[in-house]
């Protein structure tokens, strides 16, 4: 056999051997399959059932409710709430965002993004707002739960009460916002919620996931923006701990004198106040302005 006959037959026998080599793709999904991937996601949500959804709601509104109190616990004795301490804050607090989106829990701001599935015809308004409601009502309860293991636990008695008097202090700011302030700040924060949980839907691993909800958690937390499930177990803390002496002589420290605490009430303050306002503004952030841009760019036929 010449040079030349053994050359094209080493040259076949190379072509197959790498015809035959499985492929492994590593890279980060594109955003087109991305966003095929939420729209089956919200298929499966879709029909998950009753309890199932249930359960999984309370248990994101435990983790969100523990990722709220280990931020106090962390920031609660620096004495500014800005810059890099806000900042320490925000990255403390995507543990929660991990343990739902690696577990699998159902989180009311985050599910905003599977209106994609809807906008693309794959489930019915009735199965969006079902899971919606479901989710709400599970993370009500989660965070509520959390209220009541923290307070027996008397954990915000730390540090001479300080940490009770933060959170006293965090609850008392949102319910004095204005409703203008409250709906702007829940449009920022579920925008950078969903698109945290849009990014984890480019990812191979679970490693991937962690980083892709740092950037944006951590921003709207350190910027002080409105989550109306943080603020389910936040404001309700509040409320219940402005009744310890010892708590507000330590806010009475920390502020430099007496606080004004009328507005901090469970009814007007809290539902009225914060979550009307705080709720709308992350439906609007979560649906239109995330899950429906990228519906509108990925997932719209056109019109011929």
């Amino acid at each position: 056999m010449s040079d030349k006959d053994k050359n094209e037959v080493e040259s076949v026998s190379s072509t197959a051997q790498l015809a035959s080599t499985p492929f492994i793709d590593i890279d980060a999904y594109a955003p087109k399959m991305m966003a095929n991937r939420v729209g089956q996601v919200g298929i499966s949500k879709a029909n998950m059932g009753f309890l199932t959804t249930l359960a999984l709601s309370i248990l994101a509104g435990v983790f969100i409710a523990l990722g709220v109190q280990l931020e106090m616990m962390v920031t609660h004795t620096a004495t500014s709430n800005f810059g890099l301490n806000a900042l320490v804050g925000g990255v403390v607090f995507t543990m929660a965002l991990v343990l739902i989106v690696i577990t699998g829990a159902e989180l009311f701001t985050g599910n905003c993004l599977i209106a994609m599935s809807f906008f693309a015809g794959k489930i019915t308004s009735g199965d969006l707002n079902r899971n919606l409601i479901i989710a709400f009502i599970g993370n009500f309860l989660g965070a509520l739960s959390i209220v009541f293991w923290i307070y027996i636990s008397a954990q915000w008695t730390a540090n001479n009460y300080l940490l009770g008097a933060k959170i006293v202090i965090a609850a008392n700011d949102k319910v004095n916002m204005s409703f203008g302030v409250a709906f702007a700040r829940g449009v920022l924060c579920n925008s950078l919620v969903c698109l945290g949980i849009w990014l984890c839907y480019s990812a191979r691993n679970n490693l991937d996931k962690v980083l892709s909800l740092l950037w944006p958690i951590s921003c709207l937390i350190a910027s002080g923006f409105e989550h109306c499930v943080v603020n389910m177990w936040l404001i309700p803390m509040g409320i219940i701990l402005k009744g310890n002496r010892f708590v507000m002589e330590a806010v009475e420290r920390v502020k430099g004198g007496e606080v004004d605490i009328a507005n901090l009430t469970f009814a007007k303050g809290f539902l009225v106040n914060n979550l009307v306002p705080v709720v709308l503004g992350n439906l609007f952030g979560g649906i239109v302005l995330v899950a429906g841009v990228y519906w509108f760019v990925f997932l719209r036929t056109p019109k011929k």
